[in-house]
């Protein structure tokens, strides 16, 4: 199966020194070597702690930010020098979900309007009527009235307005959403009522997801593949059933261990990372992780590990395997 997705080495650094006057001519390497590929309908999770480059990669995929390095191919085709002219038929193939959805609508814009902007923008509509009779479609398709394009973002809770930022996202018939972190600001009841939408939205319209969270109980429950990821780099990709029953990397261990189990007699061994994440203008030398890990050997700090496949497709960057 040829991927829809591709992204090979991909890099974004940001200078720091115009804010920084202490490192001057340093860059912060939010993401830095990132390799990827994303099959139709799959959803891939990432995950890992904040400040890793999770939102920085998808808005790179995404060429909100230009990138420093590496490719980027979507359909089989590369778009990360293309011109933001050029883009313009991708953006329509590639949406985003973000994290707050308070901030995601422009709340002077009543809900008709801005579910109708992006139509109008990408003139797949011609008149009034059409766009209103796609608006009522979107709504109805996100599990909301029709009746409510008159009234303004404000007016709903939480989990009404993330549907709606999912309806905006749809509007152009998408086969790419990056969902960055889309459960996060919600109650826990709500946060399942929008899981369980995208995979029905995905099961009705074929939708690809990249679904980056800190949950990891959510990214098992939506995910087919789930990658983690620290300081800039992907440590571990693997099958959702495979990483979360055998994981390989001493990180995503951690990660696993600190999953809460609700089983008051379980005797679940946590693994305490020691130290902060270090600072990703000067990150450690060899191993970035090596600085936690309580494996670490020599050649954690000698050479850097590469990411590489097991026979059962089971990708690790580490060492110790």
């Amino acid at each position: 199966m040829s991927a829809l997705l591709a992204v090979e080495n991909l890099k974004k650094h940001f200078p720091v020194g115009h804010w920084d006057s202490s490192n001057s001519g340093k860059v912060l390497k939010a993401v830095d070597g990132v390799s990827l590929n994303l099959n139709k309908g799959e959803t891939l999770g990432l995950v890992g702690e904040s400040g890793c480059g999770k939102s920085t990669l998808g808005r790179a995929i995404l060429r909100l930010y230009p990138i420093t390095d590496g490719t980027i191919s979507f359909a089989g085709e590369q778009i990360e020098k293309y011109s933001s002219k050029k883009l313009i038929p991708f953006r329509r193939k590639m949406q985003i979900v973000f994290q707050d959805p308070f901030a995601s609508l422009n709340t002077r814009l009543t809900i008709g309007k801005a579910l109708s902007e992006p139509l109008l923008v990408h003139k797949l509509v011609k008149t009034k009527q059409e766009a209103d009779a796609r608006v009522a479609e979107l709504l109805e398709l996100t599990g909301l009235s029709p009746s409510i394009i008159h009234r303004y973002p404000h007016e709903f809770s939480g989990g009404q307005r993330q549907r709606l930022v999912m309806a905006r996202a749809l509007a152009l018939n998408p086969e790419l959403i990056i969902c960055d972190e889309p459960v996060s600001a919600l109650d826990v009841s709500i946060q399942a009522q929008i899981i369980n939408l995208l995979k029905e939205l995905q099961n009705k319209l074929g939708l690809t997801y990249i679904f980056i969270a800190h949950d990891l109980s959510v990214v098992k429950h939506i995910s087919d593949r789930v990658a983690v990821m620290y300081l800039g780099k992907i440590v571990e990709i693997a099958q959702k059933k495979d990483l979360y029953n055998s994981p390989l990397h001493p990180y995503t261990q951690a990660l696993l261990s600190a999953v809460p189990v609700p089983d008051p007699s379980s005797k679940k061994e946590r693994i305490i990372l020691q130290g902060d994440v270090p600072n990703p203008i000067d990150p450690p030398s060899g191993c970035r992780f090596r600085t936690r890990c309580p494996k670490a050997t020599e050649i954690c700090s000698a050479e850097e590990p590469m990411l590489k496949t097991l026979a059962n497709g089971h990708s690790i960057s580490c060492h110790l395997v």
